[in-house]
């Protein structure tokens, strides 16, 4: 009976899918609508202006699909939104299956969080691309503002020698300043949102102070110097994390191997765990500590950044 409760479920979906005539574009679009606040047409002015920064989630999607296109990828995230969705109800379904109704939700989020941890390791590599290439396209820009006072000019000559994606991220830079607007100070304050970095946005904030006095300049080199110093502790933390990570996929691969295992060994208590109250209550608090754990570890094996 199961079997065809699961049959009319996806039959189901997929009759709505056609129905509707729904895209991974069109899905994009709907969830997005959801989650975003609609900014007035003042709001965004400001935001163009460089009076006002854009929402944080906003800033940070925009970030996400900046990354994936400049990989190639651009596509990929609506297919993951839409893919995230139908990993949540594959979730429900599989709980709804195995008859354990504390595992739903559980189940939904941590499928549903599936296709963005695929996004966030091409974001995760795009970002170590842009800091490998920021600190060379940072350190030679800064020796150029130094001799020329023109941000402009040293940005421009140097493009040659930059790499992408950082190139790009200076070409749009030089444009916006040649061809869009002459306010030098709110090309800056745009082009500090495009780096999710803590170093390059106080590189951006000294060189908005160098605007108005150019006897600053001296202390954007020192500035450049500390991606150097992140780069170095980054490299002796992640070896040292590798073997707390290698331990905690041993730990939740014994957690999760005890099920089959116990099947084998005594099938009255893998029925007391998998059918009786106790026993699915006993599967989801499992299910939630790996859970848990595994976003701290995520967290926690992140490459650390310079806070002043």
């Amino acid at each position: 009976m199961t079997a065809v409760y699961v049959i009319c479920f996806l039959a189901i979906a997929v009759g709505v899918v056609f129905v509707f005539g729904m895209t991974p574009d069109s899905v994009t679009n709907d969830v997005m609508r959801i989650f975003e606040k609609k900014e007035t047409l003042k709001e965004k002015a400001l935001i163009a202006q460089g009076k006002k920064r854009s929402r944080k989630l906003t800033t940070e999607l925009n970030r996400i699909r900046d990354a994936l296109e400049s990989t190639g990828k651009g596509g990929k995230f609506s297919l993951a939104l839409t893919a995230s969705l139908v990993l949540m109800a594959v979730g429900c379904v599989i709980a709804f299956t195995i008859g354990n109704p504390f595992l739903i939700p559980v189940l939904a989020i941590a499928l549903a969080m599936i296709p963005f941890g695929f996004i966030r390791k091409t974001v995760a590599s795009y970002n170590v691309q842009v800091k490998g290439e920021l600190e060379t396209a940072l350190s030679i820009i800064t020796t150029s503002y130094v001799r020329s006072d023109n941000i402009i000019e040293s940005v421009n000559e140097n493009l040659k020698y930059i790499k992408p994606p950082v190139r790009e991220i200076f070409q749009s830079f030089v444009d916006e300043c040649g061809y869009v607007s002459s306010d030098v100070k709110r090309a800056i304050k745009n082009l500090r949102e495009k780096v999710n970095d803590t170093v390059f946005t106080e590189w951006c904030d000294i060189l908005l102070a160098c605007q108005d006095d150019r006897t600053l300049k001296d202390t954007l080199m020192p500035t450049v110097a500390k991606l150097t110093d992140v780069r170095i502790v980054n490299n002796e933390i992640k070896s040292t994390l590798a073997d707390a990570k290698r331990e905690y996929l041993i730990m939740v691969a014994l957690v999760c191997a005890n099920i089959p295992i116990l099947y084998f060994l005594n099938k009255d208590w893998y029925a007391a765990l998998m059918y009786t109250t106790l026993g699915k209550l006993v599967l989801a608090i499992c299910s939630v500590a790996i859970f848990v754990t595994g976003i701290f570890m995520t967290r926690f094996t992140k490459p650390v950044e310079y806070r002043k």
